[in-house]
């Protein structure tokens, strides 16, 4: 059996609120992230809520990055789904990690399109 692609589900609690609200900063981290995984930037969109939290996505050759922050909580949800064995999705969370300063986070690795080598 092989799989299509890996998803990683990073939740961020007790983070640097500053920092949760700061779109430049979460796009760069957010951008070098995916190039520290290994991965190929292709394309990105950030939007800035008012009063605040931050929304974006990184789009990369081997599919995403998104982040979504409730800087009033503390919170960030970060997801990482790539379809090349060779990228490192933690090395995109160290990254962010290293902006947004949670006090804790639970990472879930999911695998995505489970095959059957041979079978439909």
């Amino acid at each position: 059996m092989r799989e299509l692609g890996r998803h990683f589900v990073f939740e961020m609690f007790g983070c640097d609120r500053k920092a949760l609200n700061d779109l430049r900063a979460i796009e760069d981290a957010m951008e070098k992230g995916a190039v520290d995984a290994g991965a190929t930037v292709v394309g990105k969109v950030f939007h800035k809520f008012a009063p605040q939290g931050v929304t974006g996505v990184v789009i990369i050759a081997e599919s995403h990055l998104s982040i979504h922050t409730w800087p009033e909580l503390g919170y960030a949800a970060v997801d990482v789904f790539t379809c090349n064995t060779a990228t490192d999705p933690m090395k995109a969370y160290d990254r962010i990690a290293d902006l947004l300063k949670p006090k804790s986070s639970s990472i879930m690795e999911l695998k995505r399109g489970l095959l059957t080598e041979g079978k439909d």
